[in-house]
């Protein structure tokens, strides 16, 4: 089945990025000069995905009106004549009906976010991406992942690399290399101590799911962190289903945490032509 559908869990607090976030919802914060939720969601529907789904919570009133018209505000660009501008933000509004919102009404996790958007989801394969992993790469890593998603007809996850004393911050994967760039899952393990951990590979935030996890999900079992946890609901889909890691080609930013968040600003501003050459000038001042 054709992937149409993209869940963006958006319900988070953003607590370590304080006091920024305590009227901004951290998905509107910038790399550069678009919020990092609209590189995501640009992502999704370069990939092909007809339908966002963001779950949301209280305070995201400004990501909901990034994705709307603000006729004042065009009206503005356009007597000012900067049409540039004005095409931009127009482009930001998909047609209606492509994005639906629901709400996550208790901060039970990441597994309990995507729970809330089965109604919208229905019986049907479905990616999530996370917007705090923004990923650099020639091919979006969503668009690397459907073809495979398509030869393998089974849930399939981005994996990468992470320094082994930091397997507490991620999910962890116990996996057999079946090809290039692909690893079939035998087991996972969310946010495991460095001793305990089978491995140093870790599940990324762009996953295609089949709809049989929110089975699992509807079980409401808390795991690490007291918290409904995708990982273990993962597992447990394990012994139905195979699932499948996808190492992408791309770098990686944890726009979660805050040096990552700057190396990402610094990683996508070098790609502008209109302030590269100052930006390199000053950093070398810094030396």
């Amino acid at each position: 089945m054709k992937i149409k559908k993209a869940v963006f869990p958006v319900a988070g607090l953003g607590t370590r990025f304080l006091p920024a976030t305590k009227a901004m919802a951290k998905e509107m914060l910038p790399v550069v000069d678009k919020p990092v939720i609209q590189y995501a969601v640009e992502e999704a529907f370069s990939a092909g995905i007809e339908q966002i789904i963001f779950v949301t919570g209280r305070g995201k009133k400004a990501l909901e009106d990034h994705f709307d018209r603000s006729l004042e505000l065009e009206y503005n660009l356009k007597i000012k004549k900067k049409y540039d501008l004005l095409k931009a933000i127009k482009e930001l509004v998909p047609e209606t009906g492509t994005i639906i919102y629901t709400r996550q009404n208790q901060p039970l996790g990441l597994g309990h976010a995507i729970w809330c958007a089965r109604d919208i989801v229905g019986n049907e394969p479905f990616a999530v991406l996370l917007a705090d992993d923004l990923i650099k790469s020639d091919v979006p890593v969503l668009s690397q992942m459907i073809p495979q998603f398509d030869k393998l007809q089974s849930s399939i996850v981005a994996v990468t690399e992470v320094d082994k004393n930091k397997t507490d911050q991620y999910g962890i994967l116990d996996a057999a290399q079946i090809d290039k760039n692909i690893v079939e899952i035998n087991a996972m393990v969310e946010k495991p101590a460095p001793d305990k951990a089978p491995s140093n590979l870790a599940i990324i935030g762009r996953y295609i799911l089949t709809p049989e996890i929110f089975h699992y999900l509807g079980k409401n079992k808390k795991g690490s962190g007291g918290e409904i946890q995708l990982t273990d609901a993962m597992h447990s889909l394990l012994k139905k289903q195979s699932i499948f890691g996808y190492k992408f080609k791309g770098d990686r930013f944890d726009c979660g945490d805050k040096a990552g968040f700057q190396m990402a600003n610094l990683a996508f501003a070098m790609e502008r032509s209109d302030i590269k050459d100052k930006l390199l000038k000053y950093i070398k001042t810094l030396g």
